[in-house]
């Protein structure tokens, strides 16, 4: 992969703070950071909020949080500073002012001082003409230029596109790519507020932090040609370009809310891990084989190349994200990291009134033996609430249908004749020794006349309140011989009173 002169490559990524992160532009940003680290580079966050009316104030700081929270950590930028800041364009205003009247002394821009009710006119006149507007002002006189000045119009600057000939430029994943210059507007590079559009503020910043390759998505594509003039109306070689994949929903068309959730903070409250994100977003428009999914950071550093990107848009895949995030959770996450990242949501649903348990507690101990037992079970972390919730209540909110069994063909009768043998069978051994209480509940239901399967699904509600649960031995083990007496107590008290009042 070409590098600048000197062998340094510096990638930017550049998002504008007028939302939350969306998974699109995170994929994107990832692309870069994976490319850069590859290559032991150097990687810059730009915030680009020279859109004002379009700013949402809290993206300013959540756009930085989100990239942390995947782990996408920045060289220059925002918090940790760097040569050629300031890196909110907001704050470089005067840099592009200066560079905008370089481009007008040079004959390569102009002012124009059409007001919004004649453009729109304009507009609704070529509609069906590529180019917008009818360039005015282009060709303006020093004396009308006065004149507007005087009467206290303030002008935009516009782009002095070449009014015929083609543009090629070359497309690190895509190829070279040529555009028809008669089709494109001579664009805005300064608006009348004196803030410069994206086009020419990215160009002009890519140019001063000495950018040397950049990675944006393809839908960026259109506004390559005029990135291209402006570099050469400067005397400037452009960096490197790639366009990346836009990510669709499984109908093929632009990911968006209808598709599920889009944003990087949305995919944290759900409960999904930065890590099995991250993977996800890598292997989508890339990959390293035909059949290797699952890659650590460091991994996915060391294989990255834009070589494997394809350029071909990609889906976006809520399902496959959701079994990724299950298997990090089952087979890569550490029990005590599990724990850690499980507290926050236990928290929140109210499990730990008093503050969460701390490590070497028997508290924190219950915890992830709770947490060992349900893991294999759990896709997402918001999940987990639900799922471990009889282990910390003894409020068990029984039903007649789960406690009486009609897949197992279970009566009333029959629970209740089974349910005191249970308890007597149980406080007769001791159920920390898993093996040991399966021989004793299985020796019970040959005496009761049942399968194994009816008593130990007749046990696992009383216990539970519920029919699906990890492995029954283990769970006793987990809640512990009191409490598993006092729930089969409770269920047959549960179902003797209900039986009677269905019987009333």
């Amino acid at each position: 992969m070409t590098a600048t002169n000197d062998g340094a490559i510096r990638t930017r990524f550049a998002p504008s703070p007028t939302g939350d992160l969306h998974v699109g532009t995170a994929h994107t940003a990832l692309f870069n950071w994976l490319f850069t680290r590859h290559h032991r580079g150097t990687v810059v966050l730009r915030i680009e909020d020279t859109d004002r009316k379009r700013l949402v104030e809290r993206s300013l700081g959540g756009i930085p949080e989100a990239l942390a929270w995947l782990g996408i950590d920045w060289d220059e930028g925002p918090e940790v500073g760097g040569p050629y800041g300031p890196y909110f364009q907001s704050e470089r205003k005067e840099i592009y002012l200066e560079y905008a009247e370089r481009l007008i002394a040079g004959g390569h821009a102009y002012y124009c001082f059409c007001s919004p009710e004649r453009l729109a006119r304009v507009r609704e006149e070529r509609a069906n003409l590529p180019t917008k507007y009818d360039r005015h002002c282009r060709d303006l006189s020093p004396a009308a230029i006065a004149a507007a000045r005087a009467a206290g119009i303030t002008p935009t600057v516009r782009f002095k596109m070449p009014l015929e000939g083609q543009v090629t430029f070359t497309d690190a994943i895509r190829g070279e790519i040529t555009f028809d210059v008669r089709n494109l507007e001579d664009a805005i590079l300064i608006k009348s507020d004196g803030y410069a559009l994206y086009h020419f503020a990215n160009v002009i910043d890519d140019k001063l932090m000495a950018i040397s390759h950049i990675l944006r998505g393809e839908d960026w594509i259109p506004s390559a040609p005029l990135h291209l003039l402006l570099y050469r109306a400067f005397g400037w070689e452009m960096p490197l370009i790639a366009h990346t994949q836009l990510l669709l929903g499984p109908d093929r068309k632009k990911l968006s809310k209808r598709h599920g959730a889009t944003s990087i903070q949305e995919f944290r409250d759900n409960g999904i891990l930065p890590e099995a994100l991250v993977n996800y977003l890598a292997i989508i428009g890339w990959s390293w084989d035909d059949k290797t999914e699952i890659f650590s950071r460091d991994e996915l550093i060391a294989k990255f190349d834009l070589d494997r990107v394809k350029p071909s848009s990609a889906i976006f895949d809520h399902q496959k994200l959701e079994w990724m995030n299950g298997h990090y959770i089952n087979h890569l996450l550490t029990l005590d990291g599990l724990t850690a990242r499980a507290l926050p949501f236990l928290a929140g649903a109210g499990l730990f009134p008093r503050g969460a348990p701390a490590p070497g507690t028997p508290e924190y101990d219950y915890l992830t033996s709770v947490l060992a037992l349900e893991k294999e079970r759990i896709k997402r972390l918001t999940e987990i609430p639900e799922a471990v919730a009889y282990f910390f209540s003894d409020e068990i909110a029984y039903t007649q249908d789960v406690l009486v069994s009609k897949k197992q063909k279970l009566t009333p009768e029959i629970a209740l004749a089974a349910l005191p043998r249970a308890r007597e069978t149980l406080a007769a051994g001791d159920v920390a020794d898993e093996a040991d209480t399966e021989a004793r509940l299985t020796a019970l239901a040959g005496e009761l006349g049942l399968k194994r399967g009816q008593l130990f699904m007749l046990i696992r509600a009383a216990l539970t309140g519920r029919t699906a649960t990890p492995g029954l031995f283990a769970l006793m083990r987990v809640l512990g011989q009191e409490r598993c007496l006092a729930r089969l107590a409770a269920a047959e008290s549960w179902l003797r009173e209900h039986r009677q009042a269905a019987a009333d």
